[in-house]
């Protein structure tokens, strides 16, 4: 198994996508790249910890791979917004990928790159890729949140 972390916005919604992809065999959402160390979700919010909204992502890369996923944290979000995404406002909501490794950091950037040539995008690619900090997992009712609200409503 491999670990990746992305952040590209609130993360219920990330998660929720990477959760459909064939060989992601979990996922987590939390905080990463900040300066408090296991920092909770107000004190994320308020923008002092430095830490982005992120979703760390377990795949089998015998099923799925790093490039693929690539393809859907770009597709899922606007990586041109600089700390936000639609409504939400602030640091913690901003694109970045946290590479854990060398060939996930080359990856990162040559997908990035192949991202900003395509013409996809009026404004230019702003998506941060850096080395894969601490991962302090958010609440539980923050997991899988996406999920558990759609059964209490009957979907």
């Amino acid at each position: 198994m491999e670990t990746a972390t992305f952040g590209a916005g609130c993360f219920w919604g990330v998660e929720a996508a990477f959760r459909r992809i064939p060989g992601v065999v979990e996922t987590a959402v939390g905080y990463a790249g900040g300066t408090t160390e296991n920092p909770g979700y107000h004190e994320v919010c308020s923008g002092r910890t430095g830490h982005a909204e992120v979703v760390r992502v377990t795949f089998d890369p015998a099923q799925v791979t790093y490039e693929r996923l690539l393809e859907v944290f770009f597709a899922i979000h606007d990586p041109t917004q600089r700390d936000r995404q639609g409504p939400d406002i602030g640091r913690q909501y901003r694109s970045v990928i946290f590479a854990h490794t060398p060939e996930q950091r080359a990856a990162a950037e040559a997908a990035k790159a192949g991202e900003a040539a395509s013409g996809r995008w009026s404004a230019p690619i702003v998506t941060e890729i850096v080395p894969a900090p601490p991962f302090w997992r958010a609440e539980e009712h923050h997991q899988r949140y996406f999920e558990r609200r759609g059964r209490a409503h009957g979907f």
